[in-house]
């Protein structure tokens, strides 16, 4: 009986030894950015602006199709530099040195 366990746990070792090995010989291709297709597509770009105590969050957005720009809009969200909030936390960051989550969907 105990032989036939050894037995059993070999196989199965060598079966995860050989699907591991499989798995991460073999990575997805991922395309970059200088392979896309720039003729269509949407161009976003995230700026900030700090100017005294305001901070200007502004996102610009273009869209091309054929090469051919169809629109072109920017949205800008205005906040202070240091926002009231009501943590504890003395060590909180200014707004414009915050990092940019995006989220893709």
């Amino acid at each position: 009986m105990q032989l036939f366990i050894i037995l059993n746990m070999k196989n199965y070792l060598a079966l995860f030894s050989i699907s591991l090995f499989f798995s991460c010989g073999n990575p997805t291709k991922e395309d970059s950015l200088e392979n896309l297709d720039k003729k269509s597509a949407r161009e976003v770009t995230l700026t900030t602006v700090t100017k005294g105590d305001t901070v200007y969050h502004l996102t610009k957005q273009n869209i091309w199709v054929n090469g051919e720009k169809l629109v072109e809009k920017v949205d800008t969200i205005k906040t202070a530099l240091n926002e009231n909030t009501w943590s504890t936390d003395t060590l909180s960051k200014k707004l414009n040195e915050i990092p940019i989550y995006v989220t893709v969907q």
